[in-house]
């Protein structure tokens, strides 16, 4: 399977109180910046430590697999992004396709060899 995605936090990420304070918690370090490349940065480091085949461009992470192991690396990737906000945004978009692999590469060879005849 291919799976593209995208993950992104959004919200401020709580921080706890300071020990003996019974206020309410800050708003983390930082969270008025308004990007989110250090949280993408953690998923995408997830999906590049898992070993699978993958691809990351301006607007998803591609990565090929079984579904049991790609639906992990998502799964830790969110996770990952929750730790920047205080909910998290991820759309997916699968191609389902049993039997076939390499097809991070193929498609594109095969567009590629169309688009030059």
């Amino acid at each position: 399977m291919l799976l593209a995605f995208s993950v992104a936090p959004s919200g401020r990420p709580p921080v706890a109180p300071t020990s003996g304070s019974a206020a309410a918690p800050e708003t983390a370090p930082g969270a008025d910046d308004a990007s989110v490349h250090d949280a993408v940065a953690a998923a995408v480091r997830i999906v590049r430590e898992s070993g699978l085949p993958n691809h990351t461009d301006a607007m998803f992470t591609t990565i090929e697999g079984e579904w049991d192991e790609v639906f992990d690396v998502v799964k830790r990737a969110t996770e990952a992004v929750g730790r920047y906000g205080s909910r998290v945004s991820l759309v997916i978009k699968a191609d389902i396709r049993p039997g076939y692999t390499g097809e991070l590469t193929g498609k594109l060879d095969r567009l590629e060899r169309a688009l030059g005849e």
